[in-house]
């Protein structure tokens, strides 16, 4: 994890804002703008380089951002949340770096009732994964999103809720275009299918959910999104690499061209997932296992899961009634809580 003291800085922020269109600027003019020396503004273009933006620098033009970049704004999001997420989004904090999203909010009350806090970034220095991963992306290229939520009581099928998120997500990118999406079990978003080597296609983003609560009483969850949004030349790999896992792929890859808007992407996400959390607090998993289906990416593929020292391997079977994820070995049909897996070679 990155020092509290090395995490990008507000002045970072502004100058960031100032080259966020694409055109060049003098280090003079955006000295004069910050205040700062020529020197100063050569060393805070240095750290943004290496959150991994590619700034070109000229003698005549002075600074370039390679390409233009939306930044994140809460109002824009805001005004763009379906009117049900709108009404129960009582905290919408858009932060330039923080540590974790997920940490953020979980460092706040829980909402009360019926209420959404939700918390973006443009980056995250201790992004997670499940058991402990990294989740590293450069800043400004892809979508660091939590979204805190309170049952007074647990839901039916409560380790289920990674894969509601994940039905949530492709939900939000299926209303902006985007439909070649893929759920991993239990929380990668994923290219479907395999290349010629049986190997995933591509991560897309990863889902963790973290619960904490009293037995019986009331429960927080905070559902934790990374998306890989905008292809960077030096895009920082988003998962371990091992056998089986995919390589990062970003959105953009899937739209031809066309860009998609971070604020958009957030606001339909924050809304789906407000619906998806209000549902399976009534029905626990059944709402959502038809969809889980059609999504699967792991269907008929010849796995490993791996948990608590052990592995398991056979070909997937599909999601049981509960979230569980069924190995078929043999004639015999397992069904797997929790694990990781990764996918093995049908040569």
């Amino acid at each position: 994890m990155m020092p509290a003291d090395s995490l990008p800085k507000p002045v970072q922020a502004r100058l960031l804002r100032l080259l966020a269109d694409g055109h060049a600027r003098s280090g003079v003019a955006l000295g004069n703008t910050l205040g700062l020396s020529r020197a100063a503004i050569w060393k805070q273009v240095r750290g943004l380089r290496e959150l991994g933006l590619t700034i070109r620098a000229d003698r005549r033009n002075g600074y370039q951002l390679t390409r233009p970049l939306e930044m994140l704004d809460a109002e824009e999001i805001r005004t763009s949340l379906s009117p049900m997420a709108g009404a129960a989004v009582t905290r919408l904090d858009v932060l330039f770096a923080t540590d974790s999203t997920n940490e953020r909010l979980a460092r706040l009350a829980m909402p009360a009732p019926g209420e959404l806090s939700a918390c973006l970034a443009e980056y995250q220095s201790g992004g997670r994964g499940r058991r402990g991963r990294r989740w590293l992306s450069p800043l400004g290229h892809g979508l660091c999103l939590s979204v805190a939520w309170r049952y007074d009581t647990a839901p039916r099928d409560l380790p289920a809720l990674s894969l509601v998120a994940g039905v949530a997500a492709a939900d939000a990118l299926g209303a902006l275009g985007i439909g070649d999406v893929g759920l991993k079990w239990p929380n990668d978003l994923v290219l479907p299918g395999v290349d010629h080597a049986g190997h995933p296609r591509g991560k897309l983003g990863g889902i963790l959910v973290e619960v904490a609560g009293e037995s019986g009483g009331p429960l927080r969850v905070i559902v934790g999104i990374g998306l890989n949004v905008v292809t960077a030349d030096d895009l920082v790999p988003s998962v371990i690499a091992t056998p089986g896992a995919a390589a990062p792929v970003a959105l953009d890859q899937l739209t031809n061209g066309v860009s998609l808007s971070r604020n958009r992407l957030a606001a339909a996400l924050i809304s789906v997932l407000h619906d998806s959390l209000m549902t399976f607090g009534n029905t626990g998993f059944s709402s959502f296992l038809e969809a889980y289906r059609e999504l699967d990416a792991l269907l008929g593929r010849p796995v490993t899961v791996s948990g608590s020292g052990t592995q398991t391997a056979g070909v997937v079977h599909g999601i049981a009634a509960d979230g569980s994820l069924l190995l078929k070995q043999g004639a015999a049909v397992l069904a797997i809580q929790s694990g990781d897996v990764s996918l093995r070679s049908c040569a």
